[in-house]
């Protein structure tokens, strides 16, 4: 007999009023009879891919499964999940309209202790700036590889054209785009716990250290892992498993009970 539920795998195309236009995300959801709607976590993807990249180069129908969480993988482009000098408003699509959309289409739970966020590289980046500035939606976030300082005066030096499709040439340090900024204003009673994540050989790894040093001086609840690793899928699916075994996945059983007790 199947201890753990089947999975349901949706690619699906929405319309976005603050995108205006249609636009897809992934989603894998448990197949289940039970009445407790599952938790969800927003997965996001980085800066050479798309809504479907979770599914292809990694194992994550099947870790969540085991879990019993839903994933909910956007699209965003290459927008650094900003809305964008020169490009659409993905930052309040993400923020503030992908989750009526899910809720509206797919049976996950509302509730904050259940919705997390994580992503990889820029999507690392997305789901820092989600729980700093949006801390009322989600119970934990977790970067892998994430560019997590923007401000870095050698990220647009990379790529110029695409720094200035999403910031418009303007200055980001100090501003809501600075993690940095972000976390210097964080309250810590109402930020969301936060796993960060990276290998030493990752050219993003100098980002890291300094990031969680910040978190922990402003007084913020951040796991850390260090390990072996490059900016790449096999780093990303080892490394997801620990994210999803470090988030606060409560039981069915234990939601019941709560529920039955009047904790909300």
């Amino acid at each position: 007999m199947r201890e753990t539920p089947g999975m349901a795998l949706a690619l699906t195309h929405v319309t976005s009023d603050a995108l205006l236009m249609s636009t897809s995300l992934a989603v894998v959801l448990p197949q289940t009879e039970s009445v407790e709607p599952p938790p969800v976590l927003y997965l996001l993807h980085g800066l050479s891919d798309d809504d479907t990249a979770w599914v292809r180069r990694s194992s994550i129908e099947r870790y969540a499964q085991d879990r019993g969480i839903a994933v909910v993988m956007p699209r965003v482009e290459r927008s650094f999940y900003q809305d964008m000098a020169h490009g659409e408003r993905y930052w309040t699509y993400v923020s503030e309209e992908l989750p009526r959309i899910v809720r509206s289409l797919f049976r996950v739970s509302d509730r904050r202790e259940d919705t997390f966020v994580a992503g990889l590289s820029m999507g690392g980046y997305g789901a820092m700036r989600l729980a700093l500035l949006r801390p009322e939606l989600f119970a934990a976030a977790a970067s892998l590889s994430g560019a997590l300082d923007m401000a870095d005066p050698e990220m647009p030096r990379q790529r110029p054209d695409l720094y200035e499709n999403a910031f418009g040439g303007r200055e980001i340090a100090g501003t809501d785009a600075d993690l940095h900024a972000l976390l210097a204003r964080a309250t810590p009673a109402d930020t969301p716990r936060l796993f960060v994540a990276c290998g030493t050989e990752d050219d993003l790894w100098g980002m890291q250290q300094p990031f969680v040093d910040a978190a922990r001086a402003r007084g913020l609840d951040v796991t850390h892992l260090w390990s072996a690793g490059e900016h790449d899928w096999p780093y990303w699916d080892a490394r997801i498993q620990d994210v999803l075994d470090w988030l606060p996945i409560r039981s069915r059983a234990g939601r019941r009970d709560e529920d039955a007790a009047g904790v909300s």
